[in-house]
C-alpha cells in the first residue's frame, strides 16, 4: 500500500553545481551514492519527512543522461513509498499498467524500487519504493 511521497528525483548535469540552491535554503546533502544498475550518482537531501534526490548520470547512455539530452535538467520522477512493493507491483500489472522493470530492483538508500511508465501514469514517471529494514534481500 502506498503511504506517502518519498522523494522527488531531479535530473542534473552536476550534483556539485545543482546542490547550491538547496544549501542556500538551509538544506544539506546527507549522502551521495552510486546506483550502478541505473548508471546514476544520487545526492540525498532530506526535506521534512520526504527528500529531494539530485540525479547525475555516470555514463552518456544512462537513462538520466538520455533524459537530460532530450529535456534538460528538471523533475525526472516522483517516488511514492510502499509498504509492500511486490504486492503493489503485482496489483498494477494485473490492472494493466505498464511497469518498467521485470521485477523490483535495488535502488538508492538500500530501497527496493519499481517504476511505472509515464504512458501509464498521465505523463509522469512514478517510482515505487520500499525501505528494506534489514538492508538485505527482499522477499
Amino acid at each position: 500500500m502506498i503511504g506517502r511521497i518519498d522523494h522527488v528525483g531531479i535530473a542534473v548535469r552536476s550534483i556539485d553545481e545543482a546542490k547550491g540552491i538547496y544549501e542556500a535554503m538551509g538544506l544539506h546533502v546527507e549522502a551521495i551514492e552510486e546506483v550502478p544498475y541505473d548508471g546514476v550518482r544520487v545526492a540525498l537531501i532530506p526535506c521534512g519527512e520526504s527528500r529531494i534526490e539530485l540525479l547525475e548520470p555516470m555514463a552518456e547512455d544512462s537513462p538520466v543522461a538520455k533524459f537530460l539530452s532530450k529535456r534538460g535538467p528538471g523533475i525526472h520522477h516522483i517516488c511514492l513509498r510502499s509498504d509492500d512493493l511486490r504486492a503493489d507491483d503485482a496489483r498494477l500489472r494485473e490492472a494493466g499498467y505498464q511497469v518498467i522493470r521485470p521485477e523490483p530492483t535495488r535502488g538508492a538508500d538500500g530501497c527496493w524500487v519499481q517504476f511505472v511508465h509515464p504512458k501509464s501514469a498521465g505523463g509522469v514517471l512514478l517510482e515505487l519504493s520500499e525501505k528494506d529494514p534489514e538492508g538485505g534481500e527482499s522477499g
